[in-house]
């Protein structure tokens, strides 16, 4: 990774911290050299304090560190963005980001999760999963399982039985994600399709 520590005159580059689960972009800070190799060599985000004029770890007093996640450089070379699973709140007013902002996750951000990890099922198909017996019985039955998942959400919702309209609607969705995924799919192509809908 080539990092031009020189543009700004002074030995550092602004390193934008962002969230590797939500997103959200929880503080800025500065680099130099010396701090971008420890919190490689490390794992946890290092700056340099231009108050303190020291190197400083982000949590070394409060605990709240920024486990490293991934590190990328801009274009120019000259700014880092640096995605992080934070511990505890980021701002040393003790919210979650430097813009008291909330840093929640966002439930639906899961589908994605889970869609990665039935296309890993897929790929490795490994013995005992249940989605990996999906995929090696093949279209007919898991279109069945839709279907009898279908069944059963509707049953949960005429029946006013929340809990188990829910509970089927989950299951429901995890087979169709199953269903797109055997097909070539993802649950991203959905959403796409509804996106180019609502305009």
């Amino acid at each position: 990774m080539n990092i031009n520590f020189d543009k700004l005159g002074n030995g550092l580059v602004p390193a934008i911290i962002q969230d590797a689960e939500t997103s959200k972009v929880l503080m800025l800070g500065f680099m130099n050299q010396e701090a971008f190799e420890k919190t490689e060599k490390e794992g946890k985000v290092t700056f340099f304090s231009r108050t303190k004029n020291r190197l400083w770890t982000k949590g070394e007093e409060s605990g709240n560190f920024l486990n490293v996640v991934s590190i990328s450089v801009d274009c120019d070379d000259d700014t880092l963005l640096i995605k992080v699973n934070p511990v505890g709140p980021v701002c040393h007013k003790g919210t979650d980001t430097c813009w008291d902002e909330k840093n929640e996750k966002n439930p639906v951000m899961f589908l994605s999760f889970l869609q990665d990890f039935i296309d890993k099922r897929k790929e490795e198909m490994p013995e005992g999963s249940y989605t990996t017996s999906l995929f090696q019985k093949g279209s007919r039955k898991i279109t069945q399982k839709v279907g009898e998942e279908a069944v059963e959400t509707i049953i949960g919702a005429m029946a006013n039985d929340d809990e188990n309209f829910l509970y089927e609607g989950a299951d429901l969705l995890y087979h169709l994600i199953v269903l797109l995924t055997h097909k070539g799919y993802r649950i991203e192509d959905l959403a796409k399709e509804l996106m180019k809908r609502h305009k």
